[in-house]
């Protein structure tokens, strides 16, 4: 069986885009077909597609391509384990911002995964670091918006002027739940949440 090259991407939510990942993979030659994406958080290797990666797709041989090293994950002890495990499963993992990690060197492969270890080493030390830094500057963001007074998270949901005489109704059998949602401009979830947190009869 010939073996193959499979491409990975991630973004860590639904909001954001891979095509720029997918534009370096496909134009590094991995057909639209044999690219995984997952839009999940990059803290561990709970994903659908990079199980389905691991577990089902790649096999000894293969090779699996990402366009950044932090897309595979973002710490650094993670990052290594999943690399010495394609290591050892005979699969070879190469990353388009490591250059070493391209060249193929009949006879001098050592010397090539000498470069390329000390590299991916560096490189995961900094994404980590950056991993950090990120959720230290999100949280003295809310820190110094708390002690302006900024309240932070949802807003709280507001009672319409209409509630306790509508419910009322709803209460008696007069009207529905549905009938009363539109009696009160708001949806289904709004209702619920003003239900369980002002209407106890």
């Amino acid at each position: 069986m010939q073996n193959k090259q499979f491409g990975y991407a991630r973004v860590s939510s639904t909001h954001q885009n891979t095509d720029r990942q997918i534009d370096a993979l496909l134009e590094y030659g991995i057909p639209e077909r044999d690219i995984i994406i997952d839009h999940q958080s990059g803290k561990d290797f709970n994903r659908k597609g990079f199980l389905s990666l691991k577990e089902n797709i790649l096999r000894t041989g293969d090779t699996l391509v990402v366009k950044e090293l932090d897309r595979l994950g973002r710490n650094k002890q993670m990052v290594k384990s999943e690399l010495e495990y394609f290591k050892a499963h005979g699969i070879r993992v190469k990353i388009l911002n490591v250059p070493t990690t391209l060249i193929d060197m009949e006879g001098q492969t050592w010397i090539m995964d000498m470069v390329s270890n000390i590299l991916i080493e560096v490189m995961a030390s900094i994404a980590e670091e950056e991993r950090v830094k990120n959720h230290q500057r999100q949280a003295e963001g809310i820190a110094a918006a708390r002690s302006r007074g900024v309240k932070l998270g949802r807003p709280n949901v507001k009672k319409p002027e209409n509630y306790e005489n509508i419910m009322q109704r709803v209460t008696s059998g007069e009207i529905t739940a549905v009938q009363a949602m539109k009696l009160m401009g708001i949806h289904k979830t709004t209702f619920y949440k003003l239900k369980k947190l002002y209407w106890n009869a």
